[in-house]
This record gives structure tokens, sequence and C-alpha cells, in this order.
């Protein structure tokens, strides 16, 4: 049985090295590859203003977080979570940069890099090229994006598990997954089900064919173009 832990992240800007803070932590647990419906979700008040460039895309402002813990609060609620298991992210580095800082600064042990799964780094090696944003693998595995009009930590878990299962070789046992909320916020749920698995191509969009065209260009003399 292999337990690994899907996380993400919001924060204040970029650049913790800046002083930006993180303000939204959402975990997954996974066995096998797929959530068990266990998962750690907390709001952080950093300690600091939110940009305004920051609030357009995950839509928290200070406002929101009063009355938050700071992190410092959760640390260990966070570490007891996640355990010694490997976590996994989409731009991982990203979020390990960000946690790091944060555990740092609350005194406890970091994260060490030999854990980091970063989807991103497999994706762009799935697909050379090719766009590899969430959204754009959403797309890419017809993964439905409706509910997502803002960053938010829980629902972008929640899409890249979808993700991932794709990435690792696809639905085998079929995955759903749905959000509702429980006494203390959003809670999420998953089910597998058994089913055959009809083989689904991947037809490229104009824009990631031109990319990959672009790809192409730089590399000498590629053996697919021959």
């Amino acid at each position: 049985m292999k337990r690994t832990i899907l996380f993400d992240t919001e924060t204040t800007g970029l650049d913790p090295k800046k002083g930006d803070r993180v303000i939204e932590i959402a975990a997954l647990e996974l066995i096998d590859d797929l959530p068990t419906g266990q998962n750690f979700h907390v709001l952080i008040h950093p300690e600091r203003d939110i940009p305004e460039e920051a609030t357009k895309v995950h839509g928290f402002r200070l406002a929101d977080l009063e009355g938050k813990p700071r992190f410092h609060e959760i640390a260990d609620a966070f570490l007891a979570f996640i355990g010694p298991d490997a976590m996994i992210a989409h731009n991982a580095r990203f979020d390990f940069g960000f946690l790091n800082a944060e555990l740092e600064r609350a005194g406890r042990p970091v994260l060490s890099l030999d854990r980091m799964v970063d989807t991103l780094d497999i994706a762009r090696e799935r697909y050379p090229g090719l766009p590899n944003s969430l959204d754009a693998l959403c797309r890419r595995f017809e993964i439905d994006l409706s509910a997502r009009t803002t960053h938010n930590a829980l629902l972008d878990c929640r899409l890249l598990a979808e993700v991932y299962l794709e990435l690792m070789g696809g639905r085998q046992r079929g995955l759903g997954l749905m959000m509702e909320d429980g006494a203390g916020g959003p809670v999420a749920h998953s089910y597998a089900r058994v089913t055959n698995r009809t083989p689904r191509p991947i037809v490229p969009t104009p824009e990631e064919l031109a990319a990959h065209s672009r790809f192409l260009e730089k590399v000498k003399e590629p053996i697919w173009s021959l």
C-alpha cells in the first residue's frame, strides 16, 4: 500500500524570501494513487497585507482571514497529517519553498526535497512543447473546470488528483470526486468504481500544435519528424 500526500498552497505573493506568506493549505491523502477522503485544509492569517494582484488570483483579502490561526499554530497538525510520505504538487518547488520558509520561521523541521513529486515535471516530460498548466492538463484529460473561477487550494487539489491519476496511467479503476460543505468547511470525498477503460485519443488544439512545432525547431534532427 503506497501512501502519498497531494497538496497545494495559496500565498500573498511569489517569493517567501521577500516576505510573502502562506494563507491557505490543502492536502489530500492518496492510497495507491486514489484519494481516500482524508484531507487537511486550513486558512491562515499571514500577519501582513495581501496585495491586490494576489487577491485577483485567489480571491482572498486580509479581512477574510481575520480570526484565522497563524502558521505556527497549525504547523504540528499539518506535519502530523503529511507524516513521512512523498508529497505531490503542481510546480512543487514553489509550494515546498513557501512551506519550508513557514516551517523554518515556526521552528519546525523543513520538508526534504527528496519527498517532492512535481506533476509539472511529469507533464513536461510526457508532453514536451505543449502547455502543461493545471488548466491545460484538465482540458487535455477532459476534467471539468467549471468550478475553478479563482485559485482555491482544496479545489485545485481535487483537480490535480484526477490529473495525477491520468499522468500515472489513467483511471483503471475509475475515479469520481465530489465536494460538499461540512461543519468545518469544504470537505473532499472520493469514490472508486470498477469499469472498463475506453481508449481516449488526445487531439491537440491548433495552439498546442503550433507550440509543439516551435519546440521541434529547437531540437536537432528530431526522429519523430523524419
